[in-house]
């Protein structure tokens, strides 16, 4: 970090409060994230000494001066008195790594040298953020005795597909705990897992990018810290349908997951059940934007992925496994399904690959999108007319069938 940030930090002392906003030319969105945060740190917290920090990636589209410009002009719109201490704000650019995991490591540095008591993280794209996010990012932390608060979202049925098929069902049956968002986005954390964080030489890798959020998860999982989750109602940012721009974004969560898998092997390979983690907030039925999804581009995506990735496939996959994908290549797209149990042994198999290097582990991963496509594929067809407490029994349903199988990993691990 820049000498002149340390020095602001210096300047402050101790703050009981921090708040992260990571940032890359955020302009239309940071500046009601920034007033929204700044909200709840008065309304909820109005005793507390708090400092915002805003980690940049080098936005060229005036997101830093936005930061510094926005203000509460009068806090009685949201209060019946005034905070007592002022609320320090920082914007600083951060270096590295282009991604939010090199961003996280300013604001985990930050959290140490403020000696900071409990944090969060807020996206900086957030439509939908609202001072009562503050609250239920930090209370847990400040007053309850957790450690780490995952958020809880209502989101439309086809957004967050990766976390639906793969993060949310994997993640729970290898650790034991029903996280149900591990990669959501927005998190609270205490300064000791902030510390514990900055010991890991992760800084050069896919977690820098886009795998910080299941790293932050997984970590405060497996190695005991206290653990809960915050509905938060409705995340609206800028959300894209699940079958275009993902390339980096799913290879970078995936071999995230499994490198952790490979860390933390001792671990999982001890847990047999699942349990839920404490729940805070009043959940609410809430209005999303729709998603707009093209199935038939994700179905055709698969099929081409049978046709030209096969011999690839066949080094990670039994042979059943890639005669049931030969079978999927011939149906219609109105006949279109894929079994879960097919979808499991995949995801299982690619772990297995992976760790044992198989092939090469970017290829491999990279040769798992049209499987995965073709899985969010089945997914739309099947829940086009479901409605959102429908399509989460399904999400339950996969996630038992990664239970129940996940014998067969531990068996074929080593």
């Amino acid at each position: 970090m820049e000498n002149t940030f340390r020095d602001q930090l210096k300047q402050i002392g101790e703050t009981d409060l921090l708040i992260g906003i990571p940032s890359y030319n955020n302009v239309r969105t940071i500046g009601h994230v920034v007033r929204a945060v700044m909200g709840g740190l008065a309304k909820y917290f109005p005793k507390a000494r708090a400092v915002i920090i805003n980690s940049d990636g080098g936005s060229t589209d005036g997101t830093q001066e936005e930061v510094r410009r926005v203000q509460i002009e009068d806090y009685r719109t949201i209060l019946t008195s005034h905070p007592v201490h002022p609320i320090h704000k920082i914007v600083t650019p951060y270096h590295g790594i282009p991604g939010k995991g090199s961003a996280f490591r300013v604001i985990f540095e930050a959290a140490c040298i403020l000696n900071a008591k409990a944090c969060a993280v807020v996206d900086s794209d957030l439509r939908s953020i609202t001072p009562e996010w503050v609250e239920l990012l930090l209370r847990p932390i400040y007053e309850e005795g957790f450690d780490y608060v995952s958020p809880l979202y209502a989101r439309h049925k086809f957004d967050g597909t990766i976390t639906n098929s793969i993060v949310y069902p994997l993640t729970r049956a290898l650790y034991g705990k029903r996280v149900r968002q591990p990669i959501g986005g927005d998190f609270g954390f205490c300064g000791k897992l902030a510390e514990f964080y900055l010991t890991k030489e992760v800084w050069e890798t896919d977690v820098a990018r886009f795998g910080i959020d299941i790293w932050m998860t997984t970590l405060a999982i497996a190695e005991g810290y206290k653990v809960c989750q915050s509905y938060l109602g409705a995340k609206i940012h800028d959300a894209k349908d699940p079958g275009s721009d993902l390339g980096p974004m799913f290879t970078q969560v995936v071999s995230s997951v499994f490198k952790l898998m490979e860390e933390y092997q001792d671990f999982w390979k001890e847990v047999r059940t699942t349990q839920p983690v404490p729940t805070f907030g009043f959940q609410y039925e809430v209005g999303l934007e729709p998603i707009s999804v093209n199935v038939e581009r994700m179905i055709r995506h698969f099929q081409l992925g049978v046709k030209d990735l096969m011999e690839i496939w066949r080094k990670a996959l039994s042979l059943d496994t890639t005669r049931g994908l030969e079978w999927m290549a011939r149906l219609s797209d109105e006949e279109f399904i894929f079994p879960q149990k097919l979808w499991v042994q995949i995801v299982y198999d690619f772990a297995i690959a992976y760790h044992h290097r198989t092939i090469h582990r970017e290829h491999l991963i990279k040769s798992m999108i049209p499987l995965y496509l073709g899985k969010v594929a089945s997914f739309v067809r099947e829940s086009i007319e479901s409605s959102a407490s429908e399509v989460e029994k399904e999400i339950e349903s996969l996630c038992q069938v990664f239970e129940e199988m996940k014998s067969s990993l531990i068996e074929r691990w080593s």
